[in-house]
């Protein structure tokens, strides 16, 4: 266990403890464990409530996030099973009755994983060209082919594009001012998030023929996004994934995204890849890969994937990174690309030096 989320919780808990001292009948009433600790082992959170030695309660009943999950008639320790828990922040609240009066004690935890996460490097296994004219927002991949999201608010399109020539077999340009982001296949239609607004676009795989418009039903905003089959995923750029239901897109559920220490934010592409979530940190090459309870364990450094010596010199290496991930579940392909890059590289992740990049010499 560690204190280093503590700040993150402890105005909420000051409120709290400052509301309790105005009332001169309340009891004090500290918790274990530490307020805003992290846990990492499994184990059972053990809760326990200390209050005055001249004080002997009547009951003690214990919340977790709100719902009530147990009592017990003194300070003995309350244990908390925290095994089938995502990861993220956890309220305790304990309400201590004695002759018909409540006093109350609260704290916090934040579940996270065991260890940092494994540093991963890539083998390229092919690529393929891609339009350096494309400001790519959102990748996704289906029966051969690519539905890329391109474009600013001047000009915003989602494009079908051939993946073995980049070819663009069809397009659809949005209408008005949009900041066009993350897409996913459902079906037979392309389902496509706008940053700021609510109302998402939806097309016809085949031909990009415009179906209409869904509401997202969570999130301030919407940039990647990827599907189970069954759910989809979005996140607005913070350390939360969203989940909605496939078709009416009303929110289902959420998952908060955290390495060993803290959140993981700027979350931004996703892709669904063999019951993990791939996802680029937004201004890093870089993937994060996300169980589904919201643990990272592993990280794929990309900074040498498009090698800097072959780009650009007027090239601008801080806005056009990484920004397009899509995966052929079929024949296990895992394709990225970025913001203007010449090439969808086909790539795996691996725990030793890629193709092409020379070991330090010995001295």
């Amino acid at each position: 266990m560690k204190n280093k989320l503590l700040p993150l919780v402890a105005g909420v808990l000051m409120f709290a403890a400052c509301k309790s001292k105005t009332d001169n009948k309340k009891i004090a009433i500290t918790m274990d464990p530490t307020i805003g600790i992290g846990v990492f082992d499994n184990k059972p959170v053990e809760a326990k409530v200390h209050y005055p030695s001249s004080f002997t309660p009547d009951s003690v009943v214990y919340y977790l996030d709100s719902v009530r999950i147990g009592v017990t008639k003194d300070s003995s320790v309350f244990p908390i099973r925290i095994d089938t828990m995502h990861m993220g922040q956890r309220y305790i609240m304990a309400k201590v009755w004695k002759d018909g009066e409540m006093h109350l004690g609260m704290t916090s935890f934040f579940k996270v994983p065991p260890a940092m996460p494994e540093r991963l490097t890539f083998i390229v296994q092919n690529k393929f060209p891609h339009d350096t004219a494309a400001d790519t927002h959102g990748l996704s991949y289906d029966n051969g082919f690519l539905y890329e999201t391109v474009g600013d608010t001047a000009h915003a399109e989602i494009r079908k594009v051939d993946l073995k020539t980049g070819k663009v077999l069809a397009k659809q340009v949005l209408p008005g001012s949009h900041s066009v982001k993350g897409n996913t296949v459902i079906g037979d239609k392309v389902l496509m998030f706008v940053d700021k607004e609510k109302e998402g676009y939806l097309f016809d795989k085949s031909t990009l023929k415009p179906l209409g418009k869904f509401t997202r039903g969570a999130g301030a905003t919407g940039w990647g996004a990827t599907t189970d089959g069954k759910k989809i995923y979005f996140d607005d750029g913070r350390n939360r994934i969203w989940e909605i239901d496939k078709d009416s897109y009303k929110k289902v559920g959420f998952i908060d995204v955290f390495d060993n220490e803290s959140p993981v934010s700027l979350i931004n592409e996703l892709e669904y890849v063999d019951g993990k979530i791939y996802a680029n940190v937004f201004g890093y090459d870089t993937i994060v890969m996300i169980d589904l309870d919201g643990g990272v364990n592993y990280a794929i450094n990309l900074m040498n994937l498009w090698p800097m010596k072959e780009r650009p010199k007027n090239f601008n290496n801080e806005d056009n990174v990484l920004n397009g991930i899509a995966y052929d579940a079929q024949n296990k392909r895992l394709f990225v690309t970025g913001r203007h890059w010449p090439f969808v590289y086909q790539i795996q992740a691996a725990r030793h030096l890629p193709a092409g990049i020379a070991a330090p010499e010995k001295q």
